[in-house]
C-alpha cells in the first residue's frame, strides 16, 4: 500500500514537472519571439555566426600556418635510412663470352643502418622570397576576412532596412484598409438613399479589394526577407524573428566632404588587397631571379654497415663510417631557360599594376555615385515631406467634396493613392538615406569604425 501510493506520488510529481518543462519552453519561445532584434543586434549576431565570416577567419588560420611551414624550409632535413639484402657470389668470365668461369665467394647477408642530415646556407635567397611571399598572402587573407565581414555587415543591414520598409508599408496599407472600408460603408449608405450609382460602389469594392491583395503580397514578401536575414544570421529554422521598427531612423548622419571619403577609399579593403597582390607578384619576380644563383648545403651521414665491402673481398666485420661537407649546385641550364620564367614574372608584375588602377577606379566611380546619391536622397526628404502636406490637404478637400457629391469616386480613389504614395515616400526616403549612408561608409572602408 506504501509502495503503491509512493508510486503514485512520484507519476504525480513527474507529471507536474513536464508541465513545468513545457510551460518554460514556450514561454522562452514567446519571449523569444517577442523581442524583436535591433540592427546592432542583428550585425553582432552575423558576426558570431554567418558561415562565410567563420570561412574567413579559418583562412587566416591557415595563411598563418602556411608561414610557419615555410619557415622550416630553412631547418636542416634528417632522414633515418636501414637496408638488408642478400648478394650473390661474384662470377667472372676470364676466357671470354661465359667461358673460363671464376667463382669469388661473397658474403651473402648485407646490412646497413644509417643517418644524413642536410642544411640549407644559401638558395638565392628563395627561402627567404617563400616566406616573404607566405607572409604577404596572409596579410591578403586578413585584409578579406575584413572585407567579408563589412560585407555581410552591409547584407545584413540592406536586409534589416529593406524589411523595415515594407513593415512601414504595411501599417500604411493597413491603416488605409480601414479607411477604405469605412469609406464603403459610405458609399453604401448613399447607394441606398439613391444618391450615387452602382458602379460608384463597385469602384469602392474594387478599391478595397486592390488594397487587400497589396496587403497580402507585402505581408508575404516580409516572410521571405525576414527568412533571408534568419539564414544570414544563422539562426534556427524553426525560431521566428522580427525586427525592431520603433527606434528612430538616423535622420542626422554627417555627410562628410567628397575627400575625406576619397583618402579613406583609397585605403579600403579593395585597395589594400590590390596593393598586396602587387607586392606578392614583385616577390615571386625576385624568387625567379634566384634561379640563376648555386644552391649551397652543409651535408653529413654517418652508417653502421655489414660486411665491409670498402675491400674485396669483403671482411666479415660491422663497421661505422660518416662524413661531412659543403655541397654546391649550379644549373647551367638555368641561365638560358630562367630567362623565360623571369619575363613572365615582370609581366605579371605589370599585369597587377594594371589591375591595382582598375580597381582603383572602380572604387573611385563607386564612392562618387554613393556621394552623390546620398546628397540628393537627402536633398528629397524636404520634398517628400512637402508632397506630404500637400497630399493629405488635397485627400481632406477631395473627401469633403465626395461627401457633399460635388466630384465623382474616381476622384476620390486617385487622391487616395496619391496619399498613400506620399506616405509611404516619406518613410521609404528616409530609410534609403540610412541605407546609401552605410553604403557610402562601406565603399570607403569605414562601416566596421
Amino acid at each position: 500500500m506504501f509502495l503503491k501510493k509512493r508510486f503514485s506520488t512520484l507519476r504525480y510529481f513527474s507529471k507536474n514537472l513536464v508541465l513545468i518543462l513545457i510551460f518554460q519552453g514556450v514561454t522562452a519561445l514567446q519571449a523569444q519571439e517577442s523581442n524583436p532584434i535591433s540592427l546592432q543586434q542583428a550585425i553582432k549576431i552575423a558576426k558570431e555566426n554567418n558561415k562565410n565570416i567563420l570561412k574567413s577567419r579559418i583562412e587566416v588560420d591557415i595563411s598563418k600556418e602556411n608561414i610557419k611551414e615555410t619557415k622550416e624550409l630553412r631547418l636542416p632535413e634528417i632522414d633515418f635510412n636501414t637496408s638488408y639484402s642478400r648478394v650473390t657470389n661474384l662470377t667472372e668470365f676470364k676466357g671470354g663470352f661465359l667461358k673460363d668461369k671464376e667463382v669469388t665467394h661473397t658474403i651473402p647477408e648485407m646490412y646497413n643502418v644509417g643517418t644524413t642530415i642536410k642544411v640549407p646556407l644559401y638558395a638565392g635567397n628563395k627561402i627567404n622570397n617563400a616566406i616573404e611571399i607566405a607572409n604577404q598572402e596572409s596579410k591578403i587573407a586578413l585584409v578579406k576576412s575584413e572585407k567579408t565581414e563589412s560585407d555581410i555587415q552591409l547584407e545584413v543591414i540592406a536586409t534589416y532596412l529593406g524589411i523595415q520598409k515594407m513593415m512601414e508599408l504595411q501599417k500604411i496599407i493597413e491603416e488605409n484598409i480601414k479607411e477604405e472600408q469605412s469609406r464603403l460603408k459610405e458609399v453604401q449608405s448613399l447607394k441606398n438613399h439613391g444618391t450615387i450609382t452602382k458602379n460608384e460602389v463597385l469602384r469602392a469594392e474594387l478599391q478595397l479589394s486592390d488594397r487587400e491583395l497589396n496587403a497580402l503580397t507585402n505581408s508575404k514578401n516580409i516572410k521571405i526577407a525576414l527568412h533571408e536575414l534568419k539564414t544570414i544570421l544563422q539562426l534556427p529554422e524553426e525560431q521566428e524573428i522580427t525586427i525592431d521598427t520603433t527606434t528612430s531612423l538616423n535622420e542626422n548622419a554627417k555627410l562628410d566632404n567628397y575627400s575625406f571619403y576619397l583618402n579613406n577609399t583609397l585605403q579600403n579593403e579593395e585597395m589594400r588587397i590590390a596593393h598586396q597582390e602587387i607586392e606578392i607578384k614583385k616577390t615571386e619576380l625576385k624568387l625567379a631571379k634566384g634561379n640563376y644563383y648555386p644552391t649551397i648545403n652543409f651535408f653529413g651521414d654517418y652508417n653502421f654497415k655489414y660486411p665491409n665491402y670498402m675491400f674485396f673481398p669483403p671482411n666479415p666485420y660491422l663497421y661505422s663510417l660518416g662524413q661531412v661537407g659543403i655541397e654546391a649546385t649550379f644549373s647551367l641550364s638555368g641561365l638560358y631557360k630562367n630567362k623565360t620564367k623571369v619575363h613572365i614574372a615582370n609581366s605579371k608584375v605589370e599585369w597587377q599594376k594594371t589591375q591595382s588602377e582598375i580597381v582603383k577606379n572602380k572604387v573611385q566611380d563607386e564612392l562618387f555615385r554613393n556621394h552623390t546619391q546620398y546628397q540628393e536622397i537627402t536633398e528629397k526628404i524636404k520634398v517628400v515631406d512637402k508632397a506630404l502636406e500637400l497630399a493629405t490637404e488635397n485627400y481632406r478637400i477631395v473627401k469633403l467634396k465626395y461627401l457633399n457629391q460635388l466630384v465623382l469616386i474616381t476622384e476620390m480613389v486617385d487622391a487616395d493613392n496619391a496619399l498613400l504614395q506620399a506616405k509611404f515616400n516619406k518613410i521609404a526616403t528616409r530609410i534609403d538615406a540610412e541605407m546609401k549612408h552605410y553604403e557610402l561608409l562601406h565603399t570607403a572602408g569605414l562601416l566596421n569604425n
